[in-house]
């Protein structure tokens, strides 16, 4: 039976050419919709299996009030749309589609983002049938491959439970987070639980490939190719064919490469500098402490690779987030760094642990390994009585033991609550909660649901 796919796009030309498209390739069209009413009558009548979504339609709804719906629903969506406006884009973000097509769009492009499309929507059905019974057997199964990851609180048990999940599939994968909250160390459990692990983990940091030689690097190149190749060289991604390359601080290739970036996540297949096509089954991996969608609005990263890598995002919290790892980790470098320097230094005194805790460690869990090493090396004794922290630029953590104040869960809920109140709970788009904040709608939707707040609850 065919797939069934909706359009809802309100420009007359484009819509009639993904139609042409699509029927051209075997699918059938249920029709083309102008607007949010119009689809949702089409959507009643049809259930089609995909549809494919403008943002901005006739009327006073836009794509992304739709969106929520079919997501209701249960039926995958694509967005099709030429605007890369950050509020939108948050906002179509956190509606979580299957996919985004910039116009104007290719034919191929189309399809393959169809194909990839419906495989994630199947998977992610999968996916949640099957979530509870990876977790339970991956106990004692993955126990080893994590214990790198050191930390006890809700954070960082729910990133396990994703590297523990997303590691099974071969799915790309996105880590967002500052710089040493452990990109990299996710990205390596990742590989090392997957079916990968006995192929290459390749690691490259983008930031520091010179700009001319992006593709020698990636690619590779044929001997002569230009000039100064001297030899032939094998890329990064042809050396980890069969495995995992990591792409880290993605946010730093150049604009020109990203579209050939791109063609080789949909097409699985390199092109060597003066060489010919080659075929690669590689499974991608990419990081970076950069605000991607700030990096879209200023016109430095493609929209459509940014929703081709984002298929499944871990955000990483910064240490401050989860303060009471930090006497956690601190604990497990220390025992790490008195092995390697032969010292036997058992803890720290109440003082120091009182200034771990209060410090907001802008280096993160970088920072605080550094800093550890540092005390052994400079202990005399068996235990650290001082740390020679620099400066605290951030916000201060104070512990009160003597009186009731509110915990900064309290505070925030509260703030939160205030700002729904000014927009009249309008979350996205001009004067809603997310502008008022400065903050990313899929950044606060995180924070409320977390904190409890729900409209109707709090109206009570």
């Amino acid at each position: 039976m065919k797939t069934k796919i909706l359009i809802v796009e309100d420009q007359f030309i484009e819509a009639n050419n993904m139609q042409g498209i699509l029927e051209k390739a075997s699918y059938k069209v249920t029709g083309i919709a102008r607007s949010v009413p119009i689809a949702l009558k089409m959507v009643e009548k049809e259930r089609p299996d995909m549809v494919m979504l403008d943002i901005l339609l006739q009327g006073s709804q836009t794509g992304i009030h739709l969106a929520g719906k079919l997501r209701e629903m249960k039926i995958a969506f694509i967005y099709l749309s030429a605007n890369s406006n950050k509020q939108i884009l948050d906002a179509a973000k956190a509606t979580k589609p299957y996919g985004f097509l910039v116009k104007p769009f290719r034919a191929k492009d189309v399809l393959i983002t169809l194909d990839v499309a419906w495989y994630l929507h199947q998977h992610a059905q999968d996916e949640e049938k099957n979530k509870d019974s990876i977790l339970k057997s991956s106990a004692q199964l993955f126990s080893a491959e994590l214990k790198e990851i050191i930390g006890n609180g809700p954070e960082i048990i729910s990133i396990l439970d994703k590297v523990k999940i997303v590691s099974q599939t071969d799915t790309a994968v996105l880590i967002l987070g500052e710089s040493g909250t452990g990109k990299e160390l996710i990205a390596k459990a990742i590989h090392r639980l997957s079916d990968r692990k006995n192929k290459p983990l390749i690691v490259v940091n983008c930031g520091a490939l010179p700009a001319n030689l992006v593709e020698s690097e990636l690619f590779g190149h044929e001997k002569g190719s230009f000039t100064g190749a001297v030899d032939k060289r094998i890329g990064k991604f042809e050396q980890a064919d069969g495995g995992t390359i990591f792409l880290d601080e993605i946010g730093e290739l150049p604009l020109d490469f990203q579209v050939k970036f791109l063609r080789v996540l949909q097409e699985m297949e390199i092109d060597r500098i003066g060489g010919s096509t080659k075929k690669i089954d590689v499974r991608v991996i990419a990081a970076t402490n950069r605000d991607l969608e700030e990096q879209i609005s200023n016109g430095r990263f493609r929209l459509d690779l940014y929703y081709r890598l984002n298929i499944f995002p871990l955000l990483l919290p910064p240490l401050r987030e989860h303060r009471e790892d930090i006497i956690v980790l601190a604990e497990h470098f220390l025992k790490k760094y008195a092995k390697k320097h032969g010292k036997a230094i058992t803890g720290f005194s109440d003082e120091v642990v009182k200034s771990l805790r209060q410090y907001s460690w802008p280096g993160n869990v970088r920072e605080l390994e550094n800093m550890m090493e540092r005390s052994v090396l400079l202990s005399m004794g068996t235990i650290i009585n001082s740390l020679e922290l620099p400066r605290d630029k951030g916000n201060i953590y104070i512990e009160i033991e003597d009186e009731r104040v509110k915990t900064m869960e309290e505070n925030e809920r509260e703030h939160i609550l205030a700002t729904l109140a000014i927009s009249d709970w309008k979350v996205y788009g001009e004067g809603g909660a997310a502008a008022l904040l400065n903050i990313n709608v899929s950044t606060l939707n995180s924070r409320m649901k977390k904190l409890g707040i729900d409209k109707k609850r709090s109206s009570k």
